[in-house]
């Protein structure tokens, strides 16, 4: 009774001003589709946005499903380092479409950098 199904891991890096998704296999050594916020809208400023998260979900999910892949699970990843630990507008709206374009999601982890007192953040502006 052995489950015969392909799972894919789908990278999501989620900043304030851009989304980019990566699926790869499960080893995470081949790269089996990506996209980015760019290339979907035309705006550089609606890279980031949930509509663009979701254009870019629904390419990837039908080319991995092409590949025979059915089954994915999520790696959410933030700025990070000294920047903001939340991840961008976009994250949400790419896993929900995600698994809505038919792709069923197994685990969803969050990989964002945290620093161990790292470097030095960056100076308020003062304003």
């Amino acid at each position: 009774m052995a489950d015969d199904t392909k799972w894919g891991i789908a990278h999501v890096h989620a900043s304030f001003n851009n989304t980019i998704m990566t699926v790869t296999d499960q080893t995470g050594a081949e790269t089996l589709a990506k996209s980015s916020g760019g290339s979907v809208v035309k705006q550089n400023r609606d890279e980031a946005s949930p509509y663009a998260a979701m254009q870019m979900a629904e390419q990837l999910a039908e080319e991995v499903l092409d590949q025979g892949i059915e089954k994915v699970h999520v790696r959410v990843r933030g700025p990070g380092g000294n920047l903001q630990r939340s991840p961008g507008p976009g994250a949400q709206a790419a896993i929900r479409a995600l698994a809505r374009a038919g792709l069923e999601i197994g685990r969803i982890e969050d990989v964002t950098p945290i620093p161990h007192d790292g470097t030095r953040p960056p100076k308020n502006s003062g304003y």
